[in-house]
């Protein structure tokens, strides 16, 4: 008798580590193909994102956000930069958009539309941009922009790349749209409304 129930709990215990490792695997699994193809974490790793974002802050990015949608002004966007490396920016223009610097009040306008930045995402102290500059941002592209304009090298700074600085819609990883760590500043990142008065 005491055989019998040593199989049966030999039996238990095996069925039990193929259930736990079964899960286990599974969980791994589930784990990697979200990563691979839905969510994916990012870190700031600089100054030209601020306030908005900090050095060292992390940002979930959801890399479906575009699979049946266009790129939305507004939006930070991580995606392949300038210079082959992961960037994060905020989307000025997109394919179409006739980007400007700047109108008698010094403001951004996309399509003749002052942007409405300061107080809202921009840098405190900081112009929208130093530098004069008019782009008509092709067709499938995008114009990016740091928030701390003082301290972002992003489309104004590679106006002779061929592209007038813009980034192929193709190269974007996805959309930022939570930052988790550090906890004090979890926060979801909104589109903007001052990006709802362009047309």
């Amino acid at each position: 008798m005491a055989k019998t129930e040593d199989k049966a709990s030999s039996a238990k215990k095996r069925s039990s580590l193929r259930e736990t490792l079964t899960f286990t695997l599974g969980g791994i699994a589930v784990a990697l193909l979200v990563h691979a193809f839905v969510l994916q974490s990012f870190y700031i790793p600089s100054e030209s994102m601020e306030n908005t974002l900090l050095i060292n802050d992390r940002v979930v990015v959801n890399k479906l956000a575009y699979r049946f949608g266009d790129v939305k002004r507004g939006d930070i966007v991580v995606f392949k930069g300038w210079t082959g490396e992961d960037t994060i920016k905020r989307v000025i223009g997109v394919g179409g958009d006739v980007v400007k610097c700047c109108d008698a009040k010094r403001r951004i306008t996309v399509n003749g539309t002052p942007l409405d930045e300061e107080g809202k995402y921009l840098y405190p102290g900081a112009y929208p941009s130093g530098r004069p500059f008019e782009v008509k941002v092709p067709a499938g592209r995008l114009w990016l922009m740091g928030d701390h304009r003082n301290n972002s090298q992003d489309s104004r700074y590679f106006m002779e790349d061929g592209h007038y600085g813009t980034v192929s819609e193709d190269d974007v990883i996805g959309r930022a749209f939570a930052r988790y760590w550090p906890l004090s500043r979890l926060s979801f990142l909104s589109r903007p409304e001052t990006f709802s008065a362009v047309h």
